[in-house]
């Protein structure tokens, strides 16, 4: 028999997904089993898989051993590159400038220059962060943002910190704005645009539909002329669906490709596409419970690449 203390960042997940993290050698189809068979209890009572679990559950474990081994530990992040440009940060959540050519996340290629894997380092240096200490829970990253992009990317300390960022996200209470330089001139100042977008996987690209087809996404983008100079327009844009390539594909289907996009634009084989993600505001409309206290908060890059690129442009033309 094993036993096994919720912690807090333990606390408020399903008890089958909790247990399919702790322990990597217990198949679902036995773990439904088990729990079908009161072989698995919390504070030992007889549970279902999905009971949400709070701090301070006890869940008994009546299996055997080889079947409750608990998940390797792996500490390949202490090999992550050290520095990281920190925009803000408190007890639950770390705002962090990703470089561009830097993954948020490992790939199947890359595993240890990573942001999240910086992060990880960060917090574990720290002292935030203990692998060892935790059933379940590694620090994790809201959002991302394409290798090639740069800016600001979301991180949470905490499991509840976590939970609530991916809810307000998904309700769009966090506003995400990016500083991009496109070819050409609009026609219109500021606009909403609206489309469909369907992921070629194989290629990893996507393509921008005008009507709906099946297994397409709506996509929604709102951007704003700032400046226009020597053939190219400083444009800030607002996120309103956050999908796969979204602005690089949707800006290039209305022709206006970003400057040195390699695989929308006319830069080929040149992939470093001039977008940054430079603000985030935490516009929160329903309560937001432990980030409360960063509702109406905006956060903003000092120093933006995309405006000192275009800055260049602009003197180059004069």
């Amino acid at each position: 028999m094993k036993q096994l203390t919720v912690t807090k960042n333990d606390s408020g997940q399903r008890l089958d997904k909790f247990l399919q993290k702790a322990f990597e050698t217990l198949p679902k189809s036995m773990m439904f089993k088990q729990i079908r068979k009161k072989n698995i209890k919390v504070n030992r009572k007889r549970c279902t898989p999905e009971q949400i679990l709070c701090e301070g559950d006890v869940i008994e474990l009546y299996l055997n051993d080889d079947l409750l081994i608990k998940r390797k530990v792996h500490y390949d992040f202490i090999n992550a590159p050290k520095s990281l440009d920190v925009v803000y940060e408190d007890d639950n959540v770390i705002l962090l400038n990703k470089p561009q050519g830097m993954l948020c996340h490992p790939d199947g290629r890359e595993y240890v220059n990573t942001l999240l894997s910086s992060l990880k380092r960060y917090l574990y240096e720290k002292g935030e962060y203990s692998p060892d200490g935790e059933n379940s829970f590694a620090p994790a990253l809201a959002n991302r943002i394409d290798r090639n992009t740069s800016g600001i990317v979301i991180g949470a300390k905490n499991a509840e910190a976590l939970r609530i960022l991916s809810a307000k996200i998904k309700a769009r209470e966090i506003e995400k704005y990016y500083l991009t330089i496109a070819c050409g001139e609009f026609d219109k100042k500021s606009d909403t645009l609206s489309a469909y977008l369907i992921k070629d996987e194989k290629k990893n690209m996507v393509r921008v539909l005008d009507t709906f087809s099946d297994g397409a996404k709506k996509i929604e983008t709102k951007y704003r002329v700032l400046d226009f100079s020597d053939g190219y327009s400083l444009v800030e844009i607002e996120l309103l669906t956050g999908r796969t390539h979204q602005i690089r594909a949707q800006l290039a289907s209305t022709g206006h490709p970003l400057l040195g996009d390699g695989k929308y634009g006319k830069t080929h084989g040149r992939f470093r596409q001039e977008l940054c993600s430079y603000r985030v505001k935490f516009s929160f409309d329903a309560d937001a419970g432990a980030l409360e206290y960063l509702k109406g908060k905006e956060f903003a890059l000092s120093d933006c690449p995309v405006l000192t690129k275009f800055k260049e442009i602009k003197s180059s033309e004069g």
